[in-house]
C-alpha cells in the first residue's frame, strides 16, 4: 500500500530484468539531508509505535525516569542490574538472559549481546553502557561464572521484575513491560538525533525500516518538535 501523497508506483519500472531491484528500491525510500537531519523512511510494512486501538506502546521521556528512580531502590545487586541493562541499551528480554559474563566488557563500557531475533545464530553487537551500569556489573563479578549466565533466573521472573517497577514508577498500560523499554531507548535515541544507523545497530534490527518507526513519535516528543515550528513561526 502506498501512503497518501505519495506517486504510485510507475508500471513501467515493473517490466525489464531489474524490476526486483528496482521495486526492492521504490518500496523503502530514504530522504537525507532533512530539515533538522531527520531522516525519512517509508516501510511497506504495518509495525508502528501504537497499537490496534491507538494506544502509545513505548514510554516516553517523564515515564522513563519514573521507571529509573523506581529502580534505585532495588537492594538485590543482580536485579537492579537487570533492570538497568533493560532501560540503558534496550536490548530484548531473551538477550539479556542469554548474556554471559566474558562478553561484558568492563573496561570498555559496553555490553556484547547476541542477536536472537535472526534466522541463524551468531550474530553479536556491542552497545555501549554508561559508568554506573558498569560499576553496578564489576560489584557482581564475583557472583558470575566465566562461561555461565549473567543472570540465572527465567524469562517469566524477568518479565514480573520489570513489570513490578512499572507499577512502581505508576506507569499503566500496554507499554508497562519490556517492550515498551525497548520502544522508549529508540524514540529517546531518536530524540537526542542519534543517527538512525546507529540506533539500529544498538536495538540489532536486520532492516533500517524497522528502526525507522519510531520516527512516527507522539507525545511530548512530538510537541517538543511542534514548539520549534512555533518558535519558528513566531519569529517571522
Amino acid at each position: 500500500m502506498i501512503a497518501a501523497g505519495h506517486a504510485p508506483f510507475p508500471q513501467s519500472l515493473g517490466r525489464g530484468p531489474f524490476s526486483p531491484m528496482i521495486f526492492s528500491i521504490f518500496m523503502v525510500i530514504v530522504v537525507l539531508r532533512e530539515p533538522e537531519s531527520r531522516i525519512l523512511v517509508h516501510a511497506a510494512r504495518g509495525d508502528g509505535v501504537f497499537d490496534r486501538q491507538g494506544s502509545r506502546k513505548y514510554l516516553n521521556s517523564a515515564e522513563r525516569r519514573a521507571y529509573l528512580q523506581a529502580i534505585k531502590s532495588e537492594p538485590d545487586l543482580a536485579r537492579k542490574a537487570f533492570c538497568l541493562t533493560l532501560f540503558y541499551t534496550g536490548c530484548r528480554i531473551s538477550e539479556a538472559l542469554n548474556l554471559t559474563a566474558e562478553r561484558i566488557d568492563l573496561a570498555g563500557k559496553a555490553i556484547v549481546f547476541e542477536t536472537l531475533k535472526r534466522r541463524r545464530r551468531g550474530y553479536f553487537r556491542a552497545v555501549p553502557i554508561p559508568g554506573s551500569l558498569a560499576a553496578l556489573l564489576t560489584q557482581m563479578r564475583g557472583t558470575m561464572s566465566h562461561s555461565g549466565r549473567v543472570w540465572d533466573f527465567s524469562r517469566a521472573t524477568g518479565y514480573r521484575l520489570v513489570t513490578h517497577y512499572m507499577a512502581q514508577a505508576r506507569v499503566a498500560g500496554g507499554m508497562a513491560c519490556p517492550k515498551g523499554l525497548r520502544h522508549g531507548v529508540a524514540v529517546a535515541c531518536l530524540a537526542q538525533k542519534i543517527p538512525l544507523p546507529t540506533v539500529q545497530k544498538w536495538l540489532g534490527h536486520a532492516r533500517l525500516e524497522t528502526t525507522a518507526i519510531y520516527l512516527d513519535v507522539s507525545g511530548e516528543e512530538e510537541r517538543d518538535l511542534a514548539k520549534r515550528l512555533w518558535a519558528a513561526s513566531e519569529k517571522s
